[in-house]
């Protein structure tokens, strides 16, 4: 049987290379905003890499992988969608600026390898779930799948009512307030932080635990990293009316709006 040492390494070499050919494509491209949308992919190679190697319970792993596959493709179709074929991302062309010619590569490794170190994190749950031979799924996978859902509704259906949003002139500088995003200010990134805490109460069923940190440093970085904290710091300087939005508006945990 393959044991969980075999597993881990094995998905760090797919993820290696992964990020490894991601960054040379960037290069050739010049955006290193690429990485971006290969944040849900990342998980679905890990996931399908793992599901071919390991021995463990066939239903657990099954449902691990179709979780995570589902998620990870939507999240990459949306964000192809969102940004193929417009301007590399702020972010990363002040990163760019900053490091002139030394970028090409610098950022293999404060972009690219780190990307990747954090997918090999956050999929712990995917990765250890998959070893156990047993016990078959019970009432805490069950949970876990309802958790995985329900979030999976709030990512989709806020990312597709700002869209919409969004595509209408009439709305240019204005705030979306509609929809779940009139209960919380991110209710795409409540529902992300639903699904991996829901994937991992399907892995700590078969004993895996310990992988807690996943959802964890996925909650930080939707909290304080990459997500409400990094969106939210200018925001309010470049639309008019948001600050009145946060005042009134739950900004990650779902509820009625305050007077």
């Amino acid at each position: 049987m393959t044991d969980l040492g075999t597993v881990l390494w094995v998905s760090a070499v797919v993820i290696a290379v992964a990020v490894t050919l991601l960054w040379l494509v960037s290069l050739a491209v010049r955006d290193s905003g690429i990485v971006d949308i290969f944040w849900g992919t990342g998980f679905v190679l890990v996931a399908w890499a793992v599901f071919l190697i390991a021995e463990g319970s066939n239903s657990r792993r099954l449902l691990l992988v179709v979780l995570t596959s589902l998620w990870g493709a939507r999240l990459t179709i949306y964000l192809a969608w969102r940004n193929l074929g417009k301007a590399e991302d702020y972010r990363y062309a002040a990163m760019r600026a900053k490091w002139d010619s030394r970028w090409w590569w610098w950022s293999y490794f404060q972009v690219f390898l780190l990307q990747g170190v954090l997918i090999w994190v956050v999929s712990l749950p995917v990765q250890a779930g998959q070893v156990p031979a047993s016990p078959a799924i019970g009432w805490l996978a069950l949970a876990g799948s309802v958790v995985w859902l329900v979030g999976m509704l709030f990512e989709g259906i806020g990312d597709l009512q700002l869209a919409r949003f969004k595509a209408d002139p009439a709305n240019r500088g204005r705030v979306m307030d509609g929809g779940l995003w009139r209960y919380t200010r991110h209710p795409n990134y409540f529902g992300n932080f639903l699904i991996w805490w829901g994937i991992w109460l399907v892995a700590a069923e078969s004993g895996a635990w310990w992988t807690v940190a996943g959802p964890i440093v996925m909650s930080i970085l939707l909290l304080r990293v990459s997500g409400v904290a990094m969106l939210e710091r200018t925001i309010t300087e470049r639309r008019p009316g948001y600050a009145e939005y946060i005042r009134r508006t739950s900004a990650f945990l779902p509820r009625p709006p305050r007077p």
